[in-house]
């Protein structure tokens, strides 16, 4: 359970929420930059349409995510009227306990397909913050 870890979730944005969506997710993003200092990234794209979400999080490890989930977790319910999650995509090795959080999640907001990505090859060039 360690490297990397990349997890990106897509979603279809519900008739008429896109205001409410927008303002929810720049809290989340606000919320994870002040709280979450081991996260190496956290970013939610829009396409051109605004009826899809991708949001990206890029973590050093799964202890990072699993942390992401128990501090952001309480505001994910709130999502569920905003959102219908189609997709959600694990890069890396997530171990049980996070795959289960991950997969309810999916659950309450898609229900989303969820796959697991196993790392091939390949390498990563910026740096990772160690444990604070």
């Amino acid at each position: 359970m360690s490297g990397t870890l990349i997890i990106i979730d897509t979603s279809k944005i519900r008739e008429g929420k896109g205001k409410e969506l927008k303002a929810a997710m720049q809290s989340l993003a606000a919320f994870a930059e002040a709280n979450e200092p081991r996260m190496i990234a956290y970013r939610v794209y829009l396409n051109e349409d605004e009826t899809r979400v991708t949001v990206l999080q890029v973590h050093p490890d799964a202890a990072s995510a699993e942390f992401h989930m128990t501090a952001g977790g309480p505001a994910f319910p709130g999502f569920k009227e905003l959102v219908r999650m189609e997709d959600l995509d694990i890069y890396g090795s997530p171990g049980p306990e996070l795959l289960e959080k991950l997969q309810q999640k999916a659950r309450m907001l898609g229900p989303a397909k969820v796959a697991v990505h196993s790392l091939f090859a390949g390498f990563t060039r910026f740096e990772i913050p160690g444990p604070r």
